[in-house]
């Protein structure tokens, strides 16, 4: 299942998805999400199965792909539900674009305390309108608490999967922010949806030589 970037999105998001920075970019460009939506999709040519969090749903018409990339867009299914209102914004790089994090989330976290970190963190690219709160590590991913004086105070998760750089967002809606509680609770549920959808599979062994039967 694919979709199609509208062009008033590609003019508001810029480039496409061709290292971390335009993908942080990318993913920072929030739509407002009408209600309803499905659960569950399969996207990139069926190699990634995206999930949405209890109480929330897909919505395939704001979503976006850009090439061997994809933005997919999740809000509250219904404006009377009974979780929070959010914009949950999941950004999958292209194939192999995950090779930013071998230097491991440590590494990656003290990137984005510097000057050149909070640039690409920027919304509008000025490192000095962004703060980084707090950094928290959950195995091989990153999750920053940050706040932008553009895009206001969220959570963002930093992770791969199956050799895809990943990057998982989540805001509240004008007028009603989410509580950073609510945020990083619902950037987790994301991040843990999408592993448990998405299971890495073993390498298959190498084939083992026959042993040779000695002569007699």
């Amino acid at each position: 299942m694919g979709f199609n970037m509208p062009t008033t999105v590609l003019q508001r998001c810029g480039v496409g998805l061709m290292g971390l920075a335009q993908t942080l970019t990318l993913a920072g460009c929030l739509l407002a999400l009408p209600t309803g939506g499905v659960h569950q999709i399969t996207v990139l040519d069926g190699s990634v199965n995206v999930q949405a969090p209890q109480g929330y749903c897909i919505d395939q018409e704001a979503s976006a792909s850009l090439g061997p990339a994809i933005v997919v867009l999740i809000g509250r299914c219904t404006v009377a539900g009974q979780v929070a209102a959010a914009v949950v914004t999941l950004t999958i790089g292209a194939p192999a674009s995950a090779g930013v994090l071998l230097a491991g989330p440590d590494a990656l976290g003290q990137f984005f305390a510097s000057r050149d970190g909070r640039t690409v963190l920027a919304r509008d690219g000025d490192p000095a309108h962004v703060t980084v709160l707090q950094t928290q590590i959950s195995g091989s991913a990153l999750l920053l608490h940050v706040n932008d004086q553009t895009a206001g105070e969220y959570w963002r998760a930093i992770s791969a999967i199956n050799g895809r750089l990943v990057t998982i967002s989540a805001s509240g809606v004008e007028g009603a922010p989410l509580t950073p509680g609510q945020g990083l609770d619902l950037v987790r549920e994301t991040m843990e949806l999408l592993a448990k959808r998405n299971p890495v599979r073993p390498k298959s062994a190498p084939p083992v030589a026959p042993t040779p039967v000695p002569k007699t």
